[in-house]
């Protein structure tokens, strides 16, 4: 497994944990619809999150949250409309978008951009 594709997955094993301290409910991980994806899907208080992770082991490049462009914010919801679709009766939704870096010393960084939308 090449090294971003392991950060990736480690990021990911590490966000689940985290939602569920938050007290999250996770449905899903990795749920896929045709060429979309969708990190995370979990609810709290009657809410339904669509999570998309992104994880680095540095800065270098930029901050995780970085790389999320409009376009993948665009994908993002396109998935969510299909699982709606598919899984209707969801009142409240939303988009949130957590950054994960790993630092050299200590523990992750985590950063969560709640109620992501596009203008």
């Amino acid at each position: 497994m090449a090294r971003h594709n392991k950060t990736g997955k480690d990021g990911e094993t590490l966000a689940v944990q985290y939602f569920k301290d938050k007290g999250y409910t996770i449905l899903h991980t990795n749920w896929r619809h045709s060429r979309y994806e969708i990190d995370i899907i979990a609810y709290k208080d009657d809410k339904l999150h669509f999570i998309e992770v992104k994880t680095r082991t540095s800065t270098k490049y930029g901050h995780p949250e970085e790389s999320v462009d409009r376009k993948k914010l665009e994908n993002l919801m396109k998935a969510g409309e299909e699982f709606l679709f598919q899984n209707a009766g969801w009142k409240k939704i939303q988009y949130d978008v957590l950054s994960i870096t790993f630092l050299k010393q200590g523990s992750p960084e985590y950063f969560l951009f709640e109620d992501v939308y596009l203008y």
